[in-house]
């Protein structure tokens, strides 16, 4: 299948997400500028489509955020390659396209792999899938080229958290080794885990989170077990607030590094602080 041949206009409204995709659109200051880039000078890069039957609709393979960035911009229209494949190798397709974005949720990739894993057993491991039009290779034996099976696997488990739990593991308020182990928990337990997190307001680090499997895989937990543990003083964990480096950079010169921008920031804290004593005087 020639590729240029297959490069086409569609209508936005006639492309529609895949079912069950994994990755979070969200329209954000980064999105805000992709929409302006596009708005000025188009879709640079086609989205990549795959034709749903008897619909004259389109399944998004790639492309989520360019096409919610083109109706930001108002455009109608979008350049897309369209391939005729089956659902197994557009999933494999799709998780594949997308791993390698510079901003990637643990949730996202967690449920992508899973996404992929569960084709590619569907296809029964065949070996010759190839997608040459979007440069990829498919392979039955490898769910990722940048991590082990081991870490695919530790991804995977994630799935198995609630909402509340993998929304905090996103925004880094519980650390990935840590969430592995809680992704043992019942869902019974885990719910009780959230609301003693909110009433303690501590998340459990690596040894808390392996007693609490431990324990769950033994007697069951109770909340009252769920808060003593998280209760304990940790001895590396003062409380911290932790922001994202990239929240601050537009504020800072682009030389500044994480470490040169903790200084400023305290710096001028300081000399709040001490102007504030001054006028309580």
């Amino acid at each position: 299948m020639n590729k240029q041949n297959n490069i086409k206009n569609l209508k936005i409204e006639n492309l529609k997400e895949f079912e069950g995709h994994p990755y979070k659109v969200t329209d954000n200051e980064e999105m805000e500028a992709l929409a302006l880039s596009i708005k000025e000078n188009g879709i640079l890069s086609p989205v990549v489509v795959r034709p749903i039957e008897d619909t004259g609709d389109y399944e998004i393979i790639s492309g989520h955020r360019r096409i919610f960035a083109a109706k930001k911009a108002g455009l109608t229209e979008v350049p897309a390659l369209i391939y005729a494949i089956s659902h197994e190798e557009a999933i494999i397709a799709l998780v594949d396209s997308n791993l390698h974005r510079e901003h990637i949720l643990p949730s996202e990739k967690a449920f992508a792999y899973k996404m992929k894993m569960d084709a590619l057993s569907h296809q029964g491991k065949r070996t010759d899938l190839t997608l040459d039009q979007v440069g990829l290779k498919l392979s039955a034996e490898q769910v990722s080229n940048d991590d082990s099976a081991t870490q695919v696997k530790r991804y995977i488990r994630l799935t198995n958290l609630i909402k509340p739990l993998l929304d905090m593991v996103d925004e880094g308020k519980i650390a990935f080794t840590p969430a592995v182990e809680l992704s043992f928990l019942n869902d019974t337990e885990q719910a009780d885990l959230v609301e003693v997190i909110e009433v303690c307001e501590a998340t459990p680090n690596l040894s808390q989170a392996q007693r609490l499997k431990k324990i769950s895989q033994g007697d069951g937990l109770i909340p009252e077990v769920i808060a003593e543990i998280l209760n304990e003083q940790k001895a590396n964990q003062k409380e911290r607030i932790k922001i994202p480096t990239e929240k601050l950079r537009k504020y800072f010169p682009k030389r500044y590094t994480a470490t040169d921008m903790e200084k400023e920031i305290f710096a001028m804290l300081e000399k709040r602080y001490k102007e504030k004593q001054k006028d309580a005087r």
